[in-house]
């Protein structure tokens, strides 16, 4: 949940008349949540939101994952995917990393030229900001958009995003509802004291669009029996002609910079850094913060067992310590899945104490169901990481 914002104009009772300058009665469409039992607002358009003229099937990019068996940790290079220079488009050029029922992992270089309109009808999505700037066009108004955003867009909110320069965007798209941690809200939805973030951290559209066109078409990602497919729609008129909206649904962005990081005096659990959640898995974020004070303190992670989830680590920038000799650097995933422990590089631990500090910014996403491949996933590897901690794999001596 978002808190309660109001944009362009609205009637002073819902669903009652709400007339323009000129006479004309504007259209009234709730977008919610859980059938009316979750947040929503409230828009009111000047054309018919359900006018459509065509539909048609929309191929999606490659969707198929491969299982991680035989079970191993991974390494994938990210920055390996797109050539220098080769602008894609930010959403049908998004390459599937890594997916689940759950939740889907993809990764995009863009150009400046805009997307094509969008809907995801499968969940929400989380696009965090690795590099570049612009717009995101929305039915709501344009929200825009920088290094170290997160841009969380509702499910079945028309939207386009808009490149201002080219643009490294990593895709964390729900087949849920994603929002801040329950632990961090009171009964009513208020972000608490005790929260890393706040309402004041979070940007939603500040004015209308009020765009005009005609058979508009929109690409639509959405659910079957047979799996997440793709539909273009055509629409009589063009989707961002609203007038006003209000309500606590909405698309907005949080930056990184604004998580305030929660430490003690020896090593604190994953769960400190998290900033969102949706349906079986959460987002965390690793900031610049100072580390565990101690006097005996290890600041790097303890070796640990993911019983219950597959731990996905996004390198953004700095220098991670416990992954120093692994071959690990901005723009790489690791994947440590559940049934293998895992923890620091050997010489890390040493290397680690007595620092004060960590330099470091991260995007992790845990989930409770197994992760699989897609084909960047497979594009991407580095062969040799999984047997980084032994400095030896299959075939190899111990010489």
């Amino acid at each position: 949940m978002v808190h309660y914002a109001l944009v362009g104009h609205v009637p002073p009772k819902r669903h009652t008349q709400h007339r323009e300058a000129g006479g004309g009665l504007l259209r009234e469409e709730l977008m919610g949540e859980e059938g009316f039992s979750s947040d929503s607002s409230l828009l009111y358009h000047r054309g018919v939101p359900s006018a459509i003229v065509d539909s048609a099937v929309w191929e999606l990019p490659d969707q198929r994952l491969t299982p991680n068996h035989p079970l191993k940790p991974r390494h994938l290079r990210l920055h390996s995917l797109f050539p220098e220079g080769a602008g894609a488009d930010p959403v049908t050029g998004r390459r599937l990393v890594l997916g689940n029922a759950d939740v889907r992992i993809s990764y995009v270089v863009t150009g400046t030229a805009p997307s094509p309109l969008y809907r995801n009808a499968v969940g929400d999505e989380c696009v965090f900001v690795e590099a570049g700037s612009g717009t995101v066009e929305t039915v709501f108004g344009a929200v825009p958009y920088r290094s170290g955003d997160y841009v969380v867009v509702p499910r079945a909110c028309d939207h386009r995003w808009v490149p201002s320069e080219p643009s490294r965007l990593y895709a964390i798209e729900a087949a849920s509802h994603l929002g801040p941690p329950k632990r961090y809200l009171s009964r009513y939805g208020q972000l608490l004291e005790h929260a890393p973030y706040c309402e004041r951290d979070l940007h939603g559209p500040r004015e209308p669009l009020l765009a005009e066109g005609q058979d508009v078409e929109v690409l639509v990602k959405h659910r079957t029996s047979a799996g997440i497919v793709g539909t273009r729609l055509t629409y009589a008129g063009h989707p961002f002609d609203v007038v006003g909206w209000d309500g606590c649904l909405y698309p907005h962005t949080f930056n990184v910079a604004e998580f305030e990081p929660i430490t003690g005096r020896v090593h604190q659990p994953p769960p400190v850094h998290q900033v969102f959640e949706g349906r079986n898995f959460v987002v965390c974020n690793f900031v610049p913060r100072k580390v565990d004070y101690h006097p005996l303190a290890i600041p790097v992670p303890y070796y640990h067992s993911n019983v219950d989830s597959d731990e996905v680590m996004f390198y953004v920038a700095g220098d991670y310590e416990a992954r120093k000799g692994s071959g690990i650097d901005v723009g790489s995933i690791s994947l440590h899945p559940g049934g293998h422990a895992h923890g620091p590089q050997p010489s890390a631990i040493e290397a680690s104490l007595g620092v004060e500090r960590f330099e470091e910014l991260a995007v992790m996403v845990d989930t409770f169901a197994p992760l699989e491949l897609g084909e960047a996933g497979l594009a991407a590897e580095d062969p040799a990481y999984a047997w980084s901690w032994a400095g030896r794999g299959p075939g190899l001596s111990r010489s």
